[in-house]
């Protein structure tokens, strides 16, 4: 009987109560037309019926907005097998873990899917963050897509943070002692900010119970209703921006070919591959888990997990008031303000906006390896203003007036590259973040690999030594 001349009076109870739940089976068989129009559906909700053939090119993407959401997935579901073993209290979070990794049956190895898949996703988003802002999809009509993307961003930075302290280890709570220390820096309300966070003055059972609900509960539930809306604002926005070369005008949307197979073909490769690598980095490096948490005894040195370890570093060279708040609020803000810039021109679909954005881009890069690491060895030998303006407030010595030099060097950067190469306010505006970016990652690496005993710094081969 076809599936279509079927009414539900001629059902027995069971095959209407299996009729409700799959509409599209009838005595056991299943109208195949009707489950591929149904899943073409709920694919078309994000992804357009057909896509220009010009944006399946990999190395537009290179996979990383897929590469997030599979990762996002990844993480829900071991996070929710992992809930059957864990127990948010002190007393036994961490022998929780010790038990899910010796005694539950793939433990170990669902916990380090869970770890691997937290620090991937952190370098996917920022990658893709960064390939945005260098093909020039900024420009309108995506730039509230943009405001969308950073907010997932710091959403998955605030994840991660939050399931660090999980385990209860060392490692765990003296890095978020170490975040959490940085708010009492926030004028008026840090101290206040900081109690919240921590559920009191100091990091115990309460804090567990927070960061436990807000890595388990609150930050999935947003990421699970940003993320469709994410994908469904590039569709609204015309998809992809179309590629093209520096010498070519903006293109239309050329030929177009079906989504189905041509895209979901594609994602289905690059999930199965990004799936495969985290399950063969699982397999050989097991998550990290240190001693019990001792409140009584700190590691030396203390650092911050390794994605606010740039911050950390700053905190050795400027003021507090300027390293936790100021500077980041104003890096922050001017990212959220970045799409609605006047520019000069419209660089969609261009790799760093032209030719000569290239050059500039390049050596960018190169003044501030160069000038990143001067600085950071001059201020540790060299430079002291609090010595030498004693009379001076710290926040002065110490704060604005670095502050304020460093600004007036990258406001003299970005005069000096603009005139150097005549270039549009595309090119100068990139090669000012370029130049933050480089300046930003050689201060994350400098905090990881060369600062040692008493955040000191040292040759990495020398930090063994050091250790008492």
């Amino acid at each position: 009987m076809p599936f279509q001349n079927v009414t539900p009076d001629r059902l027995n109870l069971f095959q209407r109560i299996r009729y409700s739940i799959f509409p599209g089976t009838y005595n056991g068989k299943i109208d195949r037309e009707r489950y591929r129009n149904l899943f073409n559906s709920l694919v078309f909700h994000l992804r357009p019926r057909v896509v220009p053939q010009r944006t399946l090119r990999f190395t537009l993407t290179w996979g990383l907005g897929g590469m997030a959401a599979v990762l996002v997935g990844m993480l829900i579901a071991t996070g929710l097998m992992l809930k059957f073993a864990y127990q948010p209290v002190p007393d036994r979070a961490y022998e929780s873990i010790l038990h899910l990794q010796n005694s539950v049956f793939f433990g170990q190895f669902i916990r380090n899917i869970h770890h691997w898949s937290g620090n991937t996703v952190l370098l996917v988003i920022f990658l893709h963050f960064l390939r945005v802002l260098f093909t020039g999809a900024i420009h309108p009509p995506r730039q509230f897509n943009w405001i969308i993307g950073l907010t997932m961003f710091f959403l998955v930075l605030g994840s991660n943070f939050t399931g660090y302290l999980l385990p209860w280890d060392q490692l765990a709570f003296w890095a978020v002692t170490i975040c959490t220390g940085m708010l009492e820096y926030l004028p008026g309300i840090g101290e206040w900010l900081q109690k919240l966070i921590q559920g009191g003055s100091e990091i115990g059972p309460a804090t567990l119970s927070n960061f436990f609900a807000i890595h388990t509960a609150v930050i999935p539930a947003c990421l699970v209703i940003l993320m469709p809306f994410h994908f469904w604002r590039v569709r609204k926005s015309g998809g992809l921006v179309i590629p093209r070369t520096p010498d070519e005008k903006p293109v239309d949307r050329g030929q177009l070919v079906a989504t189905i197979p041509n895209l979901i073909l594609r994602e289905l490769v690059v999930a199965a591959a990004l799936i495969a690598f985290i399950m063969l980095l699982s397999v050989i490096f097991n998550a990290p888990l240190e001693a019990k948490a001792n409140p009584g005894l700190s590691p030396n040195p203390t650092k911050a997990p390794w994605y606010f370890a740039g911050l950390q570093e700053m905190l050795l060279h400027f003021h507090p008031l300027f390293a936790v708040m100021i500077i980041p609020f104003i890096i922050v803000g001017a990212l959220v303000f970045l799409p609605y810039v006047r520019y000069d021109t419209d660089t969609a679909g261009v790799w760093f906006a032209s030719y000569r954005g290239r050059r500039m881009a390049i050596v960018s890069a190169a003044v501030a390896m160069v000038a990143t690491p001067l600085g950071i060895i001059a201020d540790e030998f060299v430079i002291d203003f609090t010595a030498w303006m004693p009379a001076l407030p710290a926040a002065v010595s110490n704060g604005l007036l670095p502050a304020v030099l460093v600004l007036a060097g990258v406001i003299g950067f970005y005069w000096l590259m603009k005139k150097k190469y005549t270039a549009t306010n595309n090119e100068a505006i990139q090669s000012v973040f370029v130049l933050l970016l480089v300046a930003f990652i050689i201060l994350t690496i400098t905090c990881i690999w060369f600062r040692g005993t008493g955040m000191a710094l040292m040759w990495p081969w020398e930090m063994g030594a050091a250790m008492p």
